[in-house]
C-alpha cells in the first residue's frame, strides 16, 4: 500500500463523521445526526462526489456515503470536514453488511451512482440491482423507500429493468439518455468521478427510480428469477458465439 493512501486511512479513523464497521448502530443515527431528519444512502460511494452534492442540496437531510475503500471515501470526508457539512456521514463496510447498521424503515432512499456494472455474466449476483441485494435494502428501507440507479452501462440498465418488471416493482421513472431531456433536475446534474471519465463510451447516462414490495421476499419467484437469469445468460452467450 503507497504511503499516500496510509496516511488517508490513518487520517478518517480521526474524521468524527467516517465510521469504520461500527457496532450498536441500529437505531441510533438520529442521536449520531442530532435529528430526526429522512436518510439517504450513497451505494458504492467512491469518493462521495452525490453524497456531498445531494447534501448541500437538501440541508434537511442526511446523507451517508458506503463504501469498502478508505481512500476513496477520505476525498468526500475531507470536503464534508472542510465545508462542517453537520448532515453528511461516511461508512466504510462491504454493502452486504448493511442491515447490521440500520433498523428496518431507518432509511428513506438509497442511489446507486456508477457501480460497476459486473458485465461478466458469471458476476450477475454482484450487481448491485441483483435481487440479492435488491432484498437486503428491502430490510432498511421505508416501506415507500425509494431507489436510484444512475448508470453509463446499457447492460446494468437494462439488467435493472428486466428485474423490475420480473418482482412487479413499482417503476417512478426510467430514462436511457437523462441529458437528452432539456431539463435535467438538480439531483441528475450531480456528477461523478466516473461519470466524467465515460467509461462505458456509450456517451449516455441511465436513469432508473422505482420501488421495492414484498415479491422479493417470495422464495418461490426467488428460484423462477434464478432460472430465468440462466436463460437470459445462455442466450447472451450463444449470440456471442
Amino acid at each position: 500500500m503507497g504511503y499516500k493512501k496510509l496516511i488517508r486511512f490513518a487520517a478518517i479513523k480521526e474524521f468524527p463523521h467516517v465510521l469504520e464497521y461500527p457496532r450498536d448502530m441500529p437505531g441510533k443515527w438520529a442521536q449520531f445526526f442530532k435529528n430526526e431528519h429522512p436518510i439517504t444512502l450513497e451505494l458504492a460511494c467512491g469518493k462521495g462526489e452525490y453524497t456531498i452534492g445531494l447534501g448541500e442540496l437538501y440541508p434537511q437531510h442526511n446523507f451517508i456515503g458506503v463504501d469498502i475503500k478508505g481512500n476513496r471515501i477520505w476525498v468526500g470526508a475531507s470536503k464534508a470536514l472542510n465545508a462542517k457539512m453537520s448532515n453528511v456521514a461516511f461508512l466504510r463496510s462491504h454493502i452486504e453488511l448493511l442491515p447490521t447498521y440500520f433498523n428496518k424503515g431507518e432509511v428513506s432512499e438509497i442511489w446507486i451512482t456508477f457501480p460497476d456494472p459486473q458485465l461478466q455474466s458469471s458476476r450477475a449476483k454482484k450487481r448491485l440491482t441483483h435481487p440479492r441485494f435488491l432484498s437486503l435494502y428491502r430490510e432498511i428501507l421505508t416501506p415507500d423507500g425509494i431507489l436510484h440507479l444512475k448508470t453509463d452501462s446499457p447492460d446494468l440498465y437494462a439488467f435493472t429493468l428486466d428485474v423490475i418488471q420480473f418482482f412487479g416493482l413499482p417503476l417512478l421513472e426510467s430514462s436511457d439518455n437523462i441529458y437528452a431531456s432539456p431539463q435535467v433536475s438538480k439531483e441528475l446534474s450531480i456528477k461523478t468521478h466516473y461519470e466524467s471519465l465515460d467509461i462505458a463510451r456509450s456517451k449516455k447516462v441511465h436513469y432508473i427510480r422505482f420501488r421495492l414490495n414484498e415479491r422479493l421476499s417470495d422464495e418461490a419467484l426467488t428460484l423462477s428469477y434464478k432460472a430465468h437469469l440462466e436463460n437470459l445468460i445462455a442466450r447472451e452467450q450463444s449470440s456471442i458465439q
